[in-house]
This record gives C-alpha cells, sequence and structure tokens, in this order.
C-alpha cells in the first residue's frame, strides 16, 4: 500500500516536499521532485491562458532503494490526490 504527504501549495504547487510511504517503510523524495505538465502562455493580446497537466517526477530526486515497479502505481496516486499545477503559479 502506498500513502503519500506532501506540503506543495497554491500557487506554486510544485515547491513541496514529497513523503512516499510503501506499507511502514519511507521514501524521502525531497523538494521539488514533481514537475507539472501544464503551461501558461499569452495570446496577442496579451491575455494569459492557465493550462493544468498531470504530475511527472524528477528522476533525480527518485529514492535509489525506491522499487521501480511501483513507480506507475506512485505517480498514479500522485495525479490522483495531489492538485495538477500549471508551470505558472510562479508568474
Amino acid at each position: 500500500m502506498i500513502r503519500i504527504e506532501y506540503d506543495g501549495r497554491y500557487p506554486c504547487l510544485c515547491m513541496g516536499h514529497l513523503k512516499v510511504y510503501v506499507d511502514d517503510k519511507l521514501y524521502d523524495f525531497g523538494e521539488f521532485c514533481l514537475s507539472s505538465g501544464g503551461s501558461v502562455w499569452f495570446d496577442d493580446d496579451w491575455n494569459e491562458h492557465v493550462e493544468e497537466g498531470e504530475w511527472a517526477l524528477e528522476e533525480d530526486k527518485i529514492p535509489e532503494d525506491f522499487p521501480k515497479e511501483l513507480l506507475s502505481e506512485l505517480l498514479d496516486k500522485i495525479n490522483s490526490e495531489i492538485p495538477h499545477g500549471c508551470c505558472g503559479g510562479c508568474v
């Protein structure tokens, strides 16, 4: 069973600290381990357009001892429990 704790908050959801528990074992992914699939862009009239997107894990932040066969399940859990960002909350 996978359980996650994440303290990223709007407007900079990607700047959080992710802790992952598999059964009772803690895996600390640290801060800034998530990357948003969203985007922010401006049209010709400088109107802002914000698109949220699913999270991806930064590969260099995955603990070496985290079971690789659980990465897909973990990413599904992250995307179902953590609000999607837009990679533009800082704009």
